[in-house]
């Protein structure tokens, strides 16, 4: 069964679609422990004051930001958790963009979302809509009381949420200063079609299975061999855990029509005063429909050169 970390719902005008948010990726790699080679105990991390060498209590701790050189201004708990985003328990579409404005750049974590409580129609909707017209969605989302910019895109039968790096995260390529033998070389077309036969030469279809990571599989089968041949140590020491928002769904089609009433010229006046007058009567209404975008998603395609100077919207 896949490992469920959020449940929640997207959410994109009126529409509200149950999801679970599944990771995408695994981490692998070698977890080397610090050991004291004469008792073979674990070994931590300690706390000191850097100037005096002197081990600190926990209570006597207290985070700061460095303001100027050698100059911090110290921020309180209290301080820290107030300035965390609101966990709302939904991925907001605040935008649709064309997917190949995205740079590849700004990728950060990907996770599989897949349809929860009944949620399976709406959510095919959203992902036949999307490969249809070539979009995808600009999302906000808290993960972890942090927040995130995401985009939602189809993955063949399945909806992927990628978390995204802000701007200010990502350098432009003007940071390389590159030179102008670089930038616009004087090449030969002899030399282009030599390179071009030698791309063609060594192309193959992608597949991923095939590259491994020869470090990892080295030192395993070294651990293998020295267990094998009983080289094993004991190590002693002692061994080192929001409230949920509903995200029921209505009548589908009501909600795409009062989606579209929200919007200045997308529908008459009238229609999408009949179509509120009829939600109003119903127990369980949905929320409006958010109007304002983010100033992440209306940037414009200077996503495919990525430069820096955006205002950064980092939790900390």
């Amino acid at each position: 069964m896949p490992r469920t970390i959020w449940k929640g719902a997207v959410s994109f005008g009126l529409v509200h679609i149950p999801v679970a948010l599944v990771p995408a990726t695994t981490r692998q790699g070698i977890d080397f422990d610090w050991l004291d080679k004469r008792s073979m105990d674990r070994v931590g991390y300690k706390r000191i004051n850097k100037t005096t060498g002197e081990d600190i209590d926990s209570e006597n701790i207290v985070k700061g930001v460095e303001f100027e050189k050698g100059h911090y201004v110290v921020i309180s708990d209290d301080e820290i958790k107030a300035a965390h985003p609101k966990a709302t328990q939904t991925v907001d579409i605040v935008a649709f963009v064309d997917a190949s404005d995205i740079s590849f750049l700004y990728i950060d974590t990907p996770y599989y979302l897949t349809p929860d409580r009944r949620g399976e129609k709406v959510y095919a909707l959203l992902r036949e809509t999307l490969l249809q017209t070539g979009k995808v969605g600009i999302a906000n989302v808290v993960l972890r009381n942090k927040q995130h910019l995401a985009v939602v895109m189809p993955l063949g039968k399945a909806l992927v949420m990628n978390t995204l790096r802000w701007a200010d995260e990502v350098r432009g390529v003007e940071y390389l200063e590159l030179k102008d033998e670089a930038l616009d070389p004087d090449l030969a077309e002899r030399e282009l079609d030599m390179a071009k036969r030698l791309v063609e030469d060594m192309s193959e279809k992608w597949q991923p299975e095939q590259y491994k990571d020869t470090f990892q599989d080295q030192i395993m089968a070294l651990v293998e061999k020295k267990a094998r041949e009983g080289k094993l140590e004991a190590v002693g020491g002692p061994e080192e855990g929001v409230d949920r928002r509903s995200a029921d769904v209505i009548d589908l089609t009501e909600l795409l029509k009062r989606s579209l009433a929200a919007k200045p010229g997308k529908a008459s006046k009238e229609e999408g005063t009949e179509e509120t007058e009829k939600a109003a009567a119903k127990p369980k209404a949905a929320s409006k429909a958010k109007t304002t975008k983010s100033a992440s998603s209306s940037s414009s395609p200077a996503l495919k050169t990525p430069a820096a100077g955006s205002k950064s919207k980092k939790a900390s």
